[in-house]
């Protein structure tokens, strides 16, 4: 084991896009675990867009000059409680770091289901892929044969969906990316049966050509231009899933899109944002769900890793700017 530990650390508010110079790696020595608690070292990180909201000065944001948390899977390698034994591969919340300290509460053993590898639990078998399932299932309550429209559909939690949506049965399903490379990959590979590059001129327009006789979802990773179009798109009882707002994360002065709310009244459309935090109870049903399909191959992965700890900040800055396409993890020394 390394005689060092590094953790990230944010050492400034950013002021729109955050920068490199807003972080700091700081070393130290591994520590010990205290009694009841173990010692992980970890091996896979996910950098994830609401990691952006909690760096700004909000209540439950991150504080500075401490090391930064998400979504993080390790070995138990020295342990100090019965209830972790040590080799054990365990899914925490104490990331951005080399090395994290855990009680036996925060932590959740991960099944080992075969020819699924470790990478899959932070993307379409952890949050990212249960954002999705939810989404579709609880929130919009999808049904067979509705057509959809997801933005930032490369991303993450858009690739889930659209091979979610798939799988359940959906109808047509239209996305937008942010180049024309990503939207080849949502057709070509996702199964997406058209997308657009949302810098290529109006939402309202690009939406409109995509999705000539509309649509009944919309799921909702931008908000912005995008939300206001979809409204013009939905069709009577139509829903909008709101998963997150991206388009505003490193512009927060942004003007409102100018959404049309009378629509929203004549065509009974239904608007609901949630937190995936509160449906953690439905992680085994995702398992259930998507691990037969990933055996069978009707459910690929779609990942972006990049190799080495001392690369998560680039990985994050990527992930804002919008490099990767599908989950973008960080791979350690497995």
């Amino acid at each position: 084991m390394s005689e060092h530990a590094i953790t990230v650390q944010q050492t400034a508010r950013p002021h729109g896009f955050p920068t490199a110079g807003d972080f700091a790696f700081v070393e130290s020595a591994v520590p010990t675990p205290a009694p009841g608690t173990a010692l992980v070292a970890n091996l896979y990180w996910s950098v994830d867009p609401y990691h952006r909201e909690l760096m700004d000065d909000v209540p439950g944001g991150f504080a500075l000059h401490a090391p930064l948390e998400g979504r993080t899977i390790g070995r138990v390698v020295a342990s100090r409680t019965p209830e972790l034994t040590e080799g054990e591969i365990v899914f925490h919340r104490r990331g951005w770091r080399t090395h994290s300290v855990v009680r036996p509460e925060e932590v959740r053993r991960l099944p080992r289901f075969e020819g699924v590898p470790l990478t899959a639990f932070l993307s379409v078998l952890g949050g990212t892929g249960l954002t999705a399932y939810v989404g579709l299932t609880r929130i919009a309550q999808l049904r067979p044969g509705e057509d959809l429209f997801v933005s930032a559909a490369a991303g993450g939690v858009g690739t889930a969906t659209g091979r979610f949506a798939r799988l359940l049965g959906a109808g047509r399903l239209v996305g937008s990316a942010g180049t024309a490379a990503k939207v080849a990959h949502l057709t070509r590979e996702v199964g997406y049966d058209a997308a657009f590059d949302h810098h290529a001129g109006p939402a309202a327009a690009l939406l409109a050509e995509a999705a000539p006789d509309g649509v009944d979802v919309f799921v909702d990773n931008v908000g912005g231009d995008q939300l206001a179009a979809a409204v013009g798109a939905l069709r009577e009882f139509g829903r909008i899933v709101r998963v997150g707002t991206i388009s505003t994360y490193n512009t927060p002065d942004a003007p409102p899109p100018a959404v049309d709310h009378a629509q929203i009244v004549e065509k009974s459309l239904r608007m609901e944002g949630f937190l995936v935090s509160n449906y953690r109870d439905l992680q085994e049903e995702l398992y259930e769900f998507a691990v037969p399909h990933l055996q069978s191959g009707r459910l690929a992965l779609d990942e972006t890793v990049v190799d080495g700890f001392d690369h998560i900040v680039d990985a994050f800055l990527g992930m804002l700017r919008g490099t990767n396409t599908g989950k973008i993890i960080v791979r350690g020394d497995t």
